[in-house]
């Protein structure tokens, strides 16, 4: 079979793969939640989800550096990566050696898409049909509580800031839970003065726990910033990883806005 990834490149595979490697941790948790478990050979070390893969699973490296050598040894018969998170010296170098199938994820849509597609190529339709029909449907039912808004800097990084434009996974979803991304007219991860956070004073600033772990301490610093607006740490995982966690993320912004006594 060929099948063809978001960046349009094409695989072939003549059979289901049986020798998987995931070098994205929301792709990993997907092809557990799909069904899979001796398949997958080897994960990279922030694929914390599922637990019991991460304790037992063969380490790759990090996403942005891969052992190659590693790789090259387990001898994948697929390797599921994403443009963004992965390198793409990386990911050319094995696509020269192996099949390898690239996500390339901004929005909810794109992600369902990811979802279908994954499913067929590892055998398991069924359950990826049942899963985006699930993830749709959260999406379908919260959407109503999200019709008031107000607008959001989402903080990502500290020194320098940095926040997210809009094209990102990120964005898309505030947008759904009825937050206005103040940095909607930039690209990918712009970095942002603590001026520009001062003159923006957006109502809310929403400091991630991922990629950089923002604590409760970098509140009262941003505080002295942005003084009228209100600061909060979020949980990245429910704003960015675009893979089953899908499922998860709308019960969560429901939450996240009654916590907030938000109407």
């Amino acid at each position: 079979m060929i099948y063809k990834d978001q960046l349009n490149h094409t695989i072939e595979l003549t059979t289901v793969p049986k020798r998987i490697i995931s070098v994205v941790p929301s792709q990993t948790e997907l092809l557990f939640e799909l069904g899979l478990d001796e398949e997958v050979i080897g994960i990279t070390k922030f694929c914390v989800h599922p637990k019991q893969w991460f304790l037992a699973k063969t380490k790759i490296g990090g996403t942005k550096n891969l052992n190659i050598k590693k790789i090259e040894a387990l001898n994948p018969d697929l390797i599921i990566a994403n443009k963004e998170e992965n390198n793409a010296e990386q990911i050319k170098y094995l696509q020269q050696k192996f099949p390898v199938w690239t996500s390339d994820i901004s929005t909810l849509d794109e992600s369902l898409a990811m979802i279908k597609s994954i499913g067929k190529i590892i055998g398991k339709t069924k359950n990826a049909t049942t899963l985006y029909s699930a993830i749709l449907h959260e999406f379908e039912i919260y959407k109503p509580h999200f019709t008031k808004r107000y607008s959001a800097l989402y903080l990502i990084w500290k020194t320098p800031y940095m926040s997210v434009g809009n094209d990102t996974i990120i964005h898309n979803l505030l947008n759904y839970c009825g937050f206005n991304n103040v940095l909607s007219h930039k690209k990918r991860y712009p970095e942002i003065s603590v001026t520009e956070i001062a003159i923006l004073q957006p109502e809310f600033i929403f400091l991630s726990s991922e990629p950089y772990p923002f604590k409760e301490k970098h509140i009262n610093e941003l505080q002295e910033i942005a003084p009228k607006s209100k600061i909060i740490l979020v949980d990245g995982e429910l704003f960015s990883w675009y893979g089953s966690r899908l499922k998860l993320a709308p019960s969560y912004f429901s939450q996240l806005r009654s916590n907030l006594n938000l109407s």
